[in-house]
């Protein structure tokens, strides 16, 4: 089996995955984007899964990123695909973050929120990552803190706001996680209605994030395997 023929083996099986979540809780699949989580794959394996079809992808690390994002447009110069950073960010780099992505689901302070809209070039569209423990080891606001932050960053002009990503902790089910999530998603949709998405649930727990209302799951290693870069 060629790289090809693998990526598209597995792109069918989380598509599998992602209906049948779907179906059990009584929602149509197209509500739920596929965001394909590339860091330490090579551009090659990013132009695959655009010929197969999908247009979101999403890096952790500026650097990678960068020479990735460029690669990849030079072996697909057509395609339109867009590019998530997904990883903790610091302020110091949001001016190359921007230089590629055209969204940032890690803004979790005002600090960075105004980095960012300093930095920006064009409108570019964010979600707030929450944490649902408060363990600020990990990243993320914090529940209670959420609806500051939003308002926050709906004020800048240079920022659009989307809405939400999470991590389901680890020392908390992801069903509990995920069902403390759509509580603050419903609340936050009441005064920002355009911020409709719910970046929630990967390769292990997208069918727990799919049952309580994620629009977008994130997946790696169900998509593209144990393969690394020999130099990520």
């Amino acid at each position: 089996m060629n790289r090809r023929e693998e990526l598209a083996a597995n792109l069918a099986e989380v598509r599998l995955r992602i209906e049948r979540a779907c179906a059990a809780a009584g929602r149509d699949p197209a509500e739920v984007t596929l965001l394909a989580v590339t860091k330490t794959f090579p551009a090659q394996d990013v132009a695959l899964l655009s010929d197969l079809g999908l247009t979101e992808f999403a890096e952790n690390r500026d650097q990678e990123a960068g020479a990735k994002t460029a690669e990849f447009a030079r072996l697909r110069p057509d395609a339109a695909v867009r590019w998530h950073m997904v990883g903790s960010l610091q302020r110091n780099k949001a001016k190359s973050v921007v230089g590629w992505a055209d969204q940032v689901d890690t803004v979790d302070s005002e600090r960075l929120a105004d980095a960012l809209a300093k930095a920006a070039t064009r409108p570019l569209d964010v979600l707030l990552q929450v944490s649902i423990d408060g363990d600020p080891k990990r990243g993320g606001c914090p529940l209670p803190e959420l609806p500051r932050l939003a308002e926050y960053v709906a004020r800048k002009g240079e920022l659009v706001l989307r809405g939400v990503m999470t991590v389901a902790p680890l020392g908390m089910s992801p069903a509990q996680a995920f069902d403390a999530l759509q509580g603050a998603v419903t609340r936050l949709r009441d005064d920002h209605p355009a911020a409709n998405v719910t970046s929630a649930g990967m390769s292990g727990d997208l069918e727990d994030a799919i049952s309580y209302g994620s629009t977008c799951v994130r997946v790696g290693t169900a998509l593209l395997g144990s393969r690394r870069l020999a130099s990520p």
